[in-house]
């Protein structure tokens, strides 16, 4: 039997809760998809006769988070059918829910441009709501952030990706990424970028454009060059769960580089969660084994390390 199959499918335990008066937002998840993303997790546990894994509710996800110091999150929508999702479910929890919204860099390349095709044989998956041209689904964003501007907190998560795209796409993603740029800056909010294979290509078009007061990577991936340009310029950092990898030592660093008062603490759920919980399904509850990896890089308690988190993600998203 391969090792996939023996992977432990079941959520992990609930860490220490931070004390209360560190408490935290978790400032990039996806809470919408850790449900049917739980459900899948189930459906495959129970088909391997291992035990089934529990499907939790978004209520039950936000509770399970207040319960260990998590006190809010900013749920990003950024395929066209969730934006109406990340809004609504704001408008659900006042105060405990924030949205970002965005059309997410691979998600922009399919809108009204059917069969663009990934490199190696990844193709992006088009749906019937890609019919959509990417100037609609742009225009959606806009209504929805002007429409709610309590709910609506940043746009994001925008920038690029060349992991499954090839060059015929990467310059659709750029002019995407340039309109999300042009956007946050019209509406006065943060942008939060998804930066994936795409260091240099994003950060030129940042500067090239300029970047708005507010720019945030969302789980950051870069090494400590990266890190000084970010440093130089007052972009934040927000990290997830890979700061706590093996091997990310340029992450860490770039951590350093910034400085305590430009990072923040995600999820990025349903993905990424943090060691010693790598490869199970993640939610917001499991921000506290994050800020002690973080902790360990700036070596300062967790609660120190946590309130800093919290200070800038008012800072930025003014939540």
């Amino acid at each position: 039997m391969s090792k996939h199959h023996h992977r432990d499918r079941s959520w992990a335990p609930a860490p220490e809760p931070l004390p209360t008066d560190a408490r935290v937002i978790d400032d990039h998840t996806h809470v919408a998809s850790v449900v049917p993303f739980s459900r899948e997790m189930n459906r495959q546990a129970i088909e391997r006769d291992q035990p089934p894994v529990p499907v939790y509710s978004v209520d039950e996800l936000l509770a399970q988070a207040q319960a260990v110091g998590v006190e809010g999150i900013i749920d990003v929508g950024c395929e066209y059918p969730n934006l109406g999702t990340a809004v609504q479910m704001a408008l659900d929890h006042p105060g405990v829910v924030h949205a970002a919204l965005a059309i997410h860099p691979n998600e922009a390349v399919l809108h009204g441009h059917r069969g663009v095709p990934g490199p190696d044989g990844l193709p992006l998956s088009y749906k019937p709501y890609h019919d959509v041209s990417f100037e609609d689904a742009l225009a959606r964003v806009h209504q929805l952030a002007t429409a709610h501007p309590h709910e609506v907190v940043a746009i994001g998560e925008t920038g690029m990706d060349l992991f499954r795209t090839g060059q015929g796409a990467k310059e659709l993603q750029r002019q995407a990424f340039r309109d999300h740029i042009a956007l946050a800056k019209e509406l006065g909010l943060p942008m939060q970028i998804h930066d994936r294979d795409a260091h240099r290509d994003v950060i030129d078009t940042l500067l090239a454009d300029g970047s708005p007061e507010r720019t945030v990577f969302h789980s950051y991936s870069g090494d400590a060059d990266m890190g000084r340009i970010a440093a130089e310029h007052g972009w934040y950092l927000s990290f997830s769960g890979t700061v706590s990898y093996k091997g990310n030592d340029g992450i860490r660093e770039s951590a350093r580089l910034v400085g305590l008062d430009h990072i923040m603490v995600e999820t990025d759920a349903p993905y990424l969660s943090p060691m010693p919980y790598r490869g199970r399904t993640n939610a917001p509850y499991m921000i506290p084994y994050t800020l002690a990896a973080l902790a360990d890089v700036f070596d300062l308690p967790v609660a120190q390390v946590a309130r800093a988190t919290r200070r800038t993600t008012r800072e930025v998203y003014g939540v």
